[in-house]
């Protein structure tokens, strides 16, 4: 019997290259079959082209796929998924933020009692993955004496100016982006709450944004701010264990952390530089995911909190 996973690949732009990065070092993965309307071939896969289709539709009317994985603009993810989800029993991992809008939300989890949407809905949180947030997480579990999160400051900066409108084509806003993956990082640590404020700024380049969580039974405050104005990418958060004056620092960019009480270094984590930065959050993603346990991070349930706080507006 062939016990390969069937993966079917939807859209095929920038974000596809990590996941196939990743997919073609599992020898247990295959791939299935390839859509987007923009390309006239897909790009090869361990030497051999996979069928290509223009439409989702016609290749799941030619082929059963495991898993469908959907990694085109933002807009087009509810009703992709939800063609996914009826016309296949296949999972589905959708690239981060799951959907536009909450109204989009709403009519995916409506289509819960016609199919398993909780059980078959994965959501691309790839920076909960990432190696100096894993590495800050089992600091933090595995030291319970340094208590609660008391405060987090985040800071994302991605050098879109450059792009012009083509990053509000790609991207729709600094929040839009970024604010997925700072909120889907902080629901490594924490229970988010609320976000309790948010103000976007320079045209939507820029983003301010306040999210209340729980931590050991504490309520805490994120700081969360994003922006495209910078001309090299730069991202770091600081989670502040403040009853013992415990720090745990991360660069997001260099992959490195360490952790710190009133000048005495702790513990601290470094990167081999050989693993480029996306490769190193989808390998353990999908690890994770094609396991049989999927991390909750990924799941539904997670994906909605997130999507809920993402859109609302204080």
């Amino acid at each position: 019997m062939d016990d390969r996973i069937r993966v079917g690949f939807v859209g095929l732009g920038i974000t596809s290259r990590s996941h196939f990065a990743v997919l073609e070092q599992r020898p247990e993965v295959a791939l299935e079959f390839a859509v987007d309307p923009k390309v006239t071939e897909p790009p090869a896969f361990r030497g051999t082209t996979p069928p290509h289709y223009r439409d989702l539709a016609e290749a799941l009317d030619a082929h059963r796929a495991d898993l469908i994985v959907i990694a085109t603009p933002t807009q087009t993810h509810e009703e992709l998924a939800a063609q996914a989800l009826t016309a296949s029993s296949a999972r589905v991992l959708v690239e981060k933020p799951l959907v536009h809008d909450l109204a989009a939300l709403t009519r995916l989890r409506a289509l819960d009692g016609e199919v398993d949407v909780r059980g078959r809905v994965f959501t691309a949180h790839h920076f909960a993955f990432a190696p100096e947030v894993r590495w800050a997480a089992e600091q933090i579990a595995a030291h319970p004496e340094w208590g609660p999160i008391t405060r987090v400051t985040s800071a994302f900066y991605d050098p879109y100016v450059l792009r012009g409108e083509q990053a509000f084509a790609s991207y729709v806003s600094s929040w839009m982006d970024s604010g997925v993956n700072q909120l889907s990082m902080l629901a490594r640590f924490v229970e988010p709450v609320a976000l309790t404020s948010l103000s976007e700024m320079d045209g939507g380049a820029s983003a301010w944004a306040t999210c209340e969580y729980r931590s050991r039974g504490r309520i805490g405050l994120a700081s969360l701010r994003s922006s495209w104005l910078t001309g090299e990418s730069s991202k770091g958060t600081t989670f502040t264990l403040g009853e013992t004056d415990v720090e745990v620092v991360v660069d997001h960019t260099a992959n490195t952390g360490f952790a710190a009480r009133t000048g005495t270094l702790l513990a601290a984590y470094g990167h081999d530089g050989r693993t480029p930065r996306k490769t190193a959050r989808h390998r353990p993603l999908y690890e994770s995911l094609l396991s049989g346990a999927p991390d909750p991070v990924l799941g539904f349930d997670t994906t909605v909190t997130i999507t809920e706080l993402h859109h609302s507006r204080p």
